[in-house]
């Protein structure tokens, strides 16, 4: 009998959350969608353009509350790294090599398609993993995916967005101040300072990070990059058992994160006007860099990466794992959504048909990150059912082999 893989309660709790979040996401998107596209349409839309202590509402959302987002990524990523699967090198360096080939080859079939023309500045659109999404359909699957997959997709997940926040800060960052980013910096710099004395005082922390968000803002690099340095000044202190101050936040912010922070930024974001040719829309360049992105690119990119590193001995299988789980993860990682819906923002905003262009985008990745989970779904339910069967027939044939 297989023996279980231990999880803390930490991931268990962040796990839950983002599951379902996932299915709050998916709601949230179908009521923006049907009240973007009713009479109240434009009004809706208006809402979101609305100025608010100089900034629109969408930019509060997208650079403001997805800070907090990234900060409890970030969190997460950084116990990982402490206690969890990333923890052990060997064990680490297979989702770091699958989340790099999920995120490479994406970029690369997107640039690929738009060599040359405006919309190649969307290249980074299909690299990222939508965790929210992926880990609600790994729930769906429940207790017949192995608890290694959970690990090993959420770990991916984790760091494909890091990989595109890095993506975010160096390719989708103008007007640069070196002043207010030296600023920013200088405050990291004193916040690590404080976690190397150990100084546990977390609203010291949280008010140098609300700093270093402003200082980030007006330096020109995405704000939201401010959300994931300040995870990493955070003390953590693995010994008090889950009592710490990264403990103690990442617990807080959980559930306002799932239930109100990515809701809202799902409603900001999917209010899609399908007009009469969007279906033309789709076999657009920039949307087939999209799709074939996401669909096909990240099921490959996964893979390959991760079965040449296992093969050539760099990393290794988890336990309990086998490719077919590998392959289903990476269909998984193909939903996009929040993280692409996120810089194809920033990708075409300053262009000259930059709103038509985003529409398209968010119209494309809606879709494959539906067929992209509807397919994970299906191969990761349909691979559980076959594993069951092949367990059920091997214990016939042993107590055959008994009786004999």
């Amino acid at each position: 009998m297989l023996r279980r893989v231990k999880l803390t309660r930490s991931f268990t709790e962040f796990f839950d959350n983002e599951k379902s979040a996932g299915l709050m996401l998916i709601l949230c998107s179908i009521v923006s969608l049907i009240i973007a596209n009713s009479f109240f349409g434009a009004s809706y839309l208006g809402f979101w353009k609305t100025y608010v202590g100089g900034l629109t509402i969408s930019y509060w959302v997208n650079d403001g509350l997805m800070a907090i987002f990234f900060l409890l990524i970030g969190l997460e990523l950084k116990r990982e790294l402490f206690e969890g699967e990333l923890s052990d090198f060997k064990n680490a360096l297979l989702p770091i090599v699958a989340a790099l080939g999920g995120v490479t080859l994406p970029a690369l079939i997107h640039f690929y398609f738009n060599y040359g023309l405006p919309t190649s500045s969307g290249f980074g659109i299909p690299m990222a993993t939508d965790i929210a999404f992926a880990l609600s359909i790994l729930a769906l699957i429940g207790s017949r995916a192995p608890a290694s997959l959970k690990v090993f997709l959420t770990a991916v997940a984790v760091i494909d967005d890091l990989v595109a926040i890095v993506i975010i800060a160096v390719f989708y960052t103008s007007d640069l101040s070196f002043t207010y980013l030296g600023l920013a910096l200088a405050v990291f710099a004193i916040l690590m300072v404080f976690n190397y004395f150990k100084f546990m005082r977390l609203p010291i922390y949280l008010v140098g990070g609300a700093i270093l968000w402003v200082f980030m803002l007006k330096s020109g690099v995405h704000a939201t990059i401010a959300g994931v340095l300040l995870a990493f000044t955070i003390p953590y202190t693995p010994e008090v058992d889950d009592d710490d101050a990264l403990s103690y936040l990442e617990h807080l912010l959980n559930k306002p994160v799932a239930f109100f922070i990515m809701p809202v930024f799902a409603l900001a974001n999917t209010g899609i006007i399908i007009g009469a040719g969007w279906a033309e829309e789709l076999i657009t360049p920039n949307s087939l860099g999209i799709i074939i992105g996401l669909l096909v690119g990240k099921v490959i990119g996964v893979s390959a990466a991760s079965f040449v590193c296992v093969k050539i001995g760099i990393c290794r299988l988890p336990k309990y794992l086998k490719w077919k789980h590998i392959i289903g993860a990476g269909f998984l990682a193909g939903i996009g959504f929040t993280m692409s819906i996120f810089i194809t923002n920033l990708a075409f905003e300053n262009l000259g048909n930059g709103e038509g262009l985003i529409n398209s985008s968010k119209m494309a990745i809606l879709l494959t990150s539906l067929a992209s989970g509807l397919v994970g779904y299906i191969w990761l339910v349909t691979l559980s059912r076959l594993s069951t069967e092949a367990d059920r027939n091997e214990a016939l044939i042993y107590e055959d082999e008994d009786e004999d």
